[in-house]
């Protein structure tokens, strides 16, 4: 089994109100005069009271196409992302020399050379590091990053990986369009990064309280007819979003099933599970997972705290509330928890934890 060693979040550095943010979307996003009623309403019913922003608020308005906001996202991820590695690796008790595979996973910019590529340099890792950049896996990008790393190390059990997301979502808040859509991914989506070190079952590790939980299993589940669900369209002026009101419902038809057959190849059942690490897709999103699983209210707590706190960081977010989970309501050992999330084609990923 993989053992998570460490697990290290960083966050964009602006932080503004739900209230400031409503009103920058007001000014660059809806046509002058427009009634905004309706997107106060969007933004109050997000239940998000902060989030942060790569830059002030100011400068979303003097963002001009595509290229300037990817020029944007390649400098600062490049800035947030090394900040979460070298975080992740200190509280792991390891250096960048001991790391044998790096994979990257965004969905709100593009760079060639990737990300990771720019970050070898920077952090000292060794030049025959191993790298895997991941692009469109959306909000399922975190728990899918954990699955191949897991992957990676049953075939090298002697090898440390790090996953890093970075997510930049305001850079793809697009300017002009009121449309649904676009109203209410600025009402949800803030900007931070995370990363996850891992070590395979033949490396030692630190057998003490810090240390995380093992991955025993991992499954990926693509829906059918979901293409259009979620994702983006991409325009001259950058990532266009695309979100169906019907998301919840596509949870609410399929969870359950995929959730129980996983668990059951375990001879586990949901009433087993003594966490549930949940991606905050947004309040209808948590709803329906919450009746699909028939959770306890307050399965998914720390995931609403997060919501609240910072709102939905893309495929970041499930690392952070991997992380709150084991700082603040660690499980007893040696019991099962379940990541889930659940991202563009419109699919899930269930990643299995012995905590």
């Amino acid at each position: 089994m993989t053992r998570i060693a460490a697990v290290h979040g960083a966050l964009a550095p602006y932080r503004h109100t739900q209230h400031e943010i409503t009103d920058m979307v007001a000014r660059t996003c809806l046509p002058e005069g427009t009634d905004r009623r309706v997107l106060d309403r969007l933004h109050r019913s997000a239940k998000v009271s902060s989030r942060h922003m790569t830059l002030p608020l100011e400068r979303y308005e003097e963002l001009d196409g595509f290229g300037a906001a990817n020029d944007v996202f390649i400098d600062a991820a490049t800035d947030l992302g090394a900040k979460a590695v070298r975080g992740a690796l200190h509280a792991a008790g390891l250096t960048a020399a001991d790391v044998d595979l790096l994979i990257f996973t965004s969905v709100t910019g593009i760079a060639t050379p990737s990300i990771d590529a720019r970050l070898v340099g920077r952090l000292g890792l060794r030049p025959d590091v191993k790298r895997l950049p991941l692009f469109g896996l959306g909000c399922a990008g975190g728990a899918a990053g954990l699955a191949r790393m897991h992957d990676y190390l049953l075939g090298r059990p002697d090898h440390v990986a790090v996953l890093l997301s970075v997510e930049l979502c305001s850079l793809t808040f697009q300017r002009n369009d009121a449309s649904m859509a676009n109203l209410v991914a600025t009402a949800l989506f803030g900007d931070g990064a995370a990363a996850v070190v891992a070590c395979g079952a033949g490396r030692p590790g630190r057998p003490d309280e810090t240390a995380g939980p093992t991955i025993v299993d991992t499954r990926s589940h693509l829906y059918p007819d979901t293409g259009r669900v979620m994702g983006w369209d991409i325009k001259d002026s950058g990532f266009q979003v695309v979100l169906d009101p019907k998301v919840p419902d596509v949870v609410r038809r399929y969870l359950a099933d995929d959730v129980e057959g996983f668990l059951g190849d375990h001879g586990l059942k949901p009433r087993d599970v003594t966490a549930w690490v949940c991606h905050p897709g947004g309040p209808k999103v948590l709803e329906a997972v919450t009746e699909a699983l028939d959770l306890p209210d307050d399965a998914l707590d720390v995931t609403w705290r997060h919501l609240a706190d910072v709102g939905n960081l893309s495929s970041s977010s499930v690392l952070h509330v991997l992380r709150d989970t084991l700082a603040e309501r660690r499980p007893p050992p040696g019991t099962p928890g379940v990541l889930l999330a659940m991202g563009p084609g419109f699919a899930c990923e269930l990643v299995l934890l012995r905590w």
